[in-house]
């Protein structure tokens, strides 16, 4: 089964954290990718059903921007990756997030 993607970038740490937080407690997914953009900008990427996801990364956002100075920069979500992407992008299922798979 094709699992969705969905991604948030914030300024900011605190603001990344709270998201990662609120998304991984609202739907049933699984955080795959945490990075650092550019200007202390930070990145999340989750998995999951579609309907997991959306609900997801809503909370994430709402997270993010309640906490203090947060800002969601941008967010993003993709129902049904290419396979192409799945295998560039660092959005896999990797060993070290493999035990937090929800499906």
């Amino acid at each position: 089964m094709q699992a969705a993607v969905g991604t948030i970038e914030t300024l900011g740490f605190p603001a990344v954290l709270a998201a990662a937080d609120a998304m991984v407690k609202a739907g049933a997914v699984t955080l795959v990718y945490y990075g650092l953009a550019e200007k202390g900008n930070f990145i999340i990427s989750i998995r999951g059903r579609i309907s997991e996801v959306n609900v997801a990364v809503a909370a994430g956002i709402e997270a993010a921007e309640n906490t203090f100075g947060g800002v969601v920069i941008a967010h993003y979500i993709i129902p049904n990756p290419d396979e192409n992407i799945v295998e560039v992008m660092p959005i896999e299922y990797t060993q070290k997030v493999e035990r937090f798979r929800t499906f």
